[in-house]
């Protein structure tokens, strides 16, 4: 695998695994959240619930995208 495609583009670094939340916004919150925090990164967590719950559902996605490498 090239290493270009190792890069973190986020906020955090963290990589997210999404699919298999089917599209449920509090399954993809919670999942994105707990990872955060798994990765020491408490106060980032909060300020992206907070943002993530401003907008509709896909500007949810494009946060988590934001904040995590969503894989």
């Amino acid at each position: 695998m090239p290493e270009e495609e190792n890069k973190s583009t986020s906020k955090s670094g963290v990589r997210v695994k999404l699919t298999g939340t089917d599209g449920n916004a509090f399954a993809i919150l919670a999942r994105v959240r707990r990872e955060l925090i798994r990765a020491g990164q408490p106060k980032l967590a909060k300020e992206f619930m907070d943002e993530a719950t401003t907008g509709t559902y896909e500007h949810l996605l494009a946060t988590a995208m934001e904040y995590v490498d969503v894989i």
